[in-house]
């Protein structure tokens, strides 16, 4: 795994050189997201859902939130997945596009240095292993580096382990996807006792898999947990 991720970062420079970069939103030269992209991101705005971070017409618990028993202190998102950011994940997330994750995470940084939530250490969500053997790369891992290097707050891979494959979460409706990912996630105890958890997505969509993760963090000791992704849907 490691070794096919030094490939793929080789290869992407030699390509950089060969072929200059063109942005994943609007393909022009130069830049992976370009800062006219980035700028055009429709950022997802107050009143929100105190705890899921949906957009909503006031700053109350929504309906889903009020009747289900979370574990998690909040999650929130960026931006929404559409348009031009959506190209992008998807390059990144399926096309071994690694570079994008320096112009992705300033999304994350961003939000991070504007709303300061909670963050001891960051966490990414992870993939299985053979997923990630596939992949290359966990780009939620990627983005989580980032952002720690920019905020100088320390990010770990060894904190959270997906110890179950489970279905891809876009093929699946709202209630399979929280039975899917249910007991998916184990924690290490060492690695997050006492301490407040930033947990990183590329997209969250019903919050389960984010939900999963802290249901395992919390149980290992983490003091808090938040979530906060790229991007939701509307």
């Amino acid at each position: 795994m490691r070794w096919r991720q030094q490939w793929l970062q080789v290869r992407d420079a030699a390509l950089d050189l060969l072929f200059p970069p063109r942005c994943a939103g609007c393909g022009r030269r130069g830049q992976w997201f370009c800062d006219d992209c980035l700028a055009a991101t429709e950022r997802i705005c107050p009143p929100l859902c105190p705890r899921c971070g949906r957009p909503m017409t006031h700053e109350r618990l929504c309906r889903i939130c009020r009747e289900t028993h979370l574990t998690i202190d909040g999650i929130r998102a960026v931006a929404y997945f559409e348009g031009n950011l959506r190209s992008a994940i998807h390059r990144f997330k399926y096309d071994g596009a690694q570079a994008l994750a320096g112009p992705l995470a300033q999304l994350l940084v961003e939000y991070q240095m504007n709303n300061q939530l909670p963050a001891d250490v960051i966490v990414p969500v992870p993939l299985h292993p053979h997923r990630e053997a596939e992949r290359g790369y966990n780009q939620s891992a990627l983005l989580a580096r980032v952002l720690s290097s920019h905020l100088g707050v320390p990010a770990t891979e060894r904190a959270l382990v997906r110890v179950r494959a489970t279905t891809p979460q876009v093929s699946l409706d709202a209630r399979d996807r929280h039975s899917n990912v249910a007991g998916a996630f184990r924690a290490r105890v060492n690695e997050v006792t006492g301490r407040r958890v930033l947990l990183i997505d590329d997209v969250c969509t019903t919050g389960a898999t984010m939900e999963s993760c802290s249901q395992a963090l919390k149980s290992a000791g983490a003091r808090s947990v938040w979530g906060l992704a790229l991007a939701r849907g509307r």
